[in-house]
């Protein structure tokens, strides 16, 4: 009899892990990070501790105690029994939100992940370019390595270094990457995976089947943005599956309607034209429609898009497939460490001040990140001084972690279009009273409005689902699980995933 074990992702948004146990198999859809329930103990400078392998997240219940699937060095260092074969076949990643594949880092070599192509693109570039320290998402790299020293010390025949990071070992996990709708094997289980409409690309379904439980996992999906005809497709896919059951998401199961991504392109594009001075955009750096959409009105208001090293090295990945190109657009570089690229700035040397424009490549490149300088030194590059002196002429992506250039930019007539998601819990109000903050010092004038959820809106979650027909349904990622006991009156079981018998 094949079961359903729900590890997150029940009374919450995000944090998805659903386990699958067919009579020969098992396997997760999704392994996600609970923003909020992390959010009730962890924060910035109160991070869990390596040291403790997984127990830290354990012990809030942030990772759940199941054995077979957790990675050998974090299970030995906390004194924990590791199995020889994993308990899990593999985890089928329906899209790069952290909220359901943030806690990937932490499972073993050996069991496998699925996901779409353009999930493991952005996903790379999550690891590449991100400072987590749990962040072992398509490699892995072994913590709490002894080497042997090459020489023994004098006082003993055997001596033992702790391994720095250049001596780890660092190798690529185990990836499968899926094409649309071809049917991969794993035992009795038989999954396709059904591309859909999200805030950014990659986004799928999975259909699995072991000839007992035919299933239909939504992941996270839309019908309002530019991908709309893939989540029309998934429903008619889905209909010809003919799923026993559906385990869906429900976020906004309690509204009626989604702004478009062809109505902030509207919006945007009028705001464009009439206005003269630099426009500001912050936008989720992995929402690549998003990004095209700005994109497109910088191109028809003759403007250049700019973006950060990171949306750069994100384009990079996608290497012009399906996204403008980094030809196509301007790479914002910003002055770190000693700022010696893109000022005036002088630093001293043999005890000479000296400017750093006269200094040679190499320390110039010694700010940044080994990642980063492959996009510093691009003739498409700009600096501060470039939107200082021709504000007009950019529309310029910067973030809430990036407000330190306004103090270089220095704007006048500056506007600010915020692309996000509002605020929904305590630290994302501190986040925005700061934004407002900042943006009010530089007299910079805010609007609002101009985001699209990623997520279908109520009245089309219930039509899918009374499309498709399924005998039950499990609604997670929602705090409105009660939204879905209409289908009752189509016939259709609701099922509570936190219900424990």
């Amino acid at each position: 009899m094949t079961k359903f074990k729900f590890y997150g992702g029940v009374d919450e948004i995000g944090g998805n892990k659903v386990q699958l146990i067919s009579p020969e198999n098992s396997i997760f859809f999704d392994f996600g990070k609970s923003f909020n329930r992390e959010g009730e103990f962890f924060s910035e400078f109160l991070q869990p501790r390596k040291l403790n392998g997984i127990m830290d997240l354990v012990e809030f219940g942030l990772l759940p105690p199941i054995k077979g699937i957790y990675r050998e060095d974090y299970l030995k260092k906390a004194g924990l029994h590791h199995t020889p074969q994993p308990s899990s076949q593999g985890i089928f990643i329906s899209h790069a939100h952290l909220d359901h594949m943030g806690y990937l880092h932490h499972i073993r070599e050996d069991i496998p992940f699925y996901m779409t192509r353009d999930s493991h693109r952005i996903i790379r570039a999550l690891e590449m370019t991100g400072i987590a320290g749990f962040n072992n998402y398509t490699t892995y790299q072994p913590e709490f390595l002894l080497l042997p020293k090459k020489r023994a010390s004098k006082n003993s025949t055997t001596s033992h270094k702790r391994a720095t990071s250049r001596d780890k070992i660092k190798k690529p996990r185990q990836i499968e990457i899926m094409e649309p709708y071809q049917e991969y094997e794993l035992g009795d289980l038989k999954i396709t995976s059904s591309p859909v409409d999200h805030s950014l690309p990659g986004s799928c379904s999975f259909m699995s089947d072991d000839g007992e439980e035919a299933v239909l996992y939504t992941g996270d999906f839309r019908f309002h943005g530019l991908r709309e005809s893939e989540t029309r497709k998934m429903i008619k896919e889905a209909k010809k599956f003919t799923p026993t059951t559906i385990i869906t998401e429900g976020t906004r199961i309690d509204r009626d309607h989604n702004r478009t991504e062809a109505d902030i392109k509207l919006k945007a594009a009028e705001k464009a034209r009439s206005h003269e001075g630099l426009l500001i955009v912050n936008y989720p750096l992995r929402d690549l429609d998003r990004f095209y959409t700005f994109y497109q009105v910088a191109k028809e208001s003759d403007r250049t898009m700019v973006v950060n090293t990171k949306q750069a090295f994100l384009l990079n990945e996608f290497g012009g497939d399906g996204y403008p190109g980094l030809k196509d657009v301007a790479v914002y570089v910003p002055r770190r460490g000693w700022g010696l690229l893109g000022g005036e700035s002088q630093v001293c040397m043999e005890d000479e001040w000296i400017y750093s424009c006269e200094l040679e490549q190499e320390y110039l490149d010694s700010d940044y990140k080994g990642w980063e300088k492959d996009y510093i030194n691009w003739d498409n590059n700009v600096h501060y001084q470039d939107l200082q002196k021709s504000p007009g002429d950019y529309i310029f992506q910067c973030d809430y972690f990036e407000f330190k250039e306004l103090i270089d930019i220095k704007p006048e007539n500056a506007i600010y279009i915020k692309s996000k998601t509002e605020p929904f819990n305590d630290e994302m109000e501190i986040d925005a009273r700061r934004e407002k903050n900042w943006l009010e010092h530089f007299n910079i004038q805010i609007e609002t409005g101009y985001h699209a959820s990623g997520h279908a809106h109520g009245v089309e979650i219930l039509e899918m689902i009374q499309e498709i027909a399924p005998e039950k349904v499990y609604p997670i990622h929602t705090r409105h699980k009660e939204k879905f006991q209409v289908l009752k009156d189509d016939g259709i079981k609701v099922v509570d995933p936190g219900f424990k018998k």
